[in-house]
């Protein structure tokens, strides 16, 4: 199967597929003779994991260890759940930093009359100041 195949079969461009593999994300496809990239179905599943553990938000090094339990008979599906887990804390957390930037910016809003003066509550406050300019 060729790059396009792949590309076709998993959703991905063949410039990402190229990226995972020269981050060593994914098995090194062999090469023909005239140097193409030769894809087995290994391939297909090893890319598929990735572009989909990408779409949930995992980094590329949790990607690398993800396809390695993937590719590994002995892996145990604890080690995966915690790695799963571990990803949903640190996304609640974003959750909550963003849910307060959210907060922070509201009030913000709410502070300033939004006319055609001068005075901004909004560049006051993030300036840490009180006073008009």
């Amino acid at each position: 199967m060729n790059i396009s195949d792949v590309a076709k079969k998993t959703g991905l461009t063949s410039k990402a597929i190229r990226f995972y593999e020269e981050k060593g994300l994914v098995t090194a496809p062999l090469r023909s003779d005239n140097g193409y990239r030769s894809y087995t179905q290994k391939h297909l599943d090893e890319l598929t994991l990735l572009r989909q553990a990408r779409q949930v938000g995992f980094n590329l090094e949790e990607c690398r260890e993800l396809v390695n339990l993937f590719n590994d008979p002995a892996r145990h599906s604890a080690d995966v759940k915690a790695r799963t887990l571990q990803k949903v804390a640190d996304i609640e957390k974003v959750i909550s930093e963003l849910q307060g930037m959210r907060q922070q910016l509201m009030a913000l809003a709410d502070s300033c009359p939004g006319d055609d003066s001068a005075d901004c509550p909004i560049i006051n406050n993030l300036a840490g100041c009180c006073h008009k300019q």
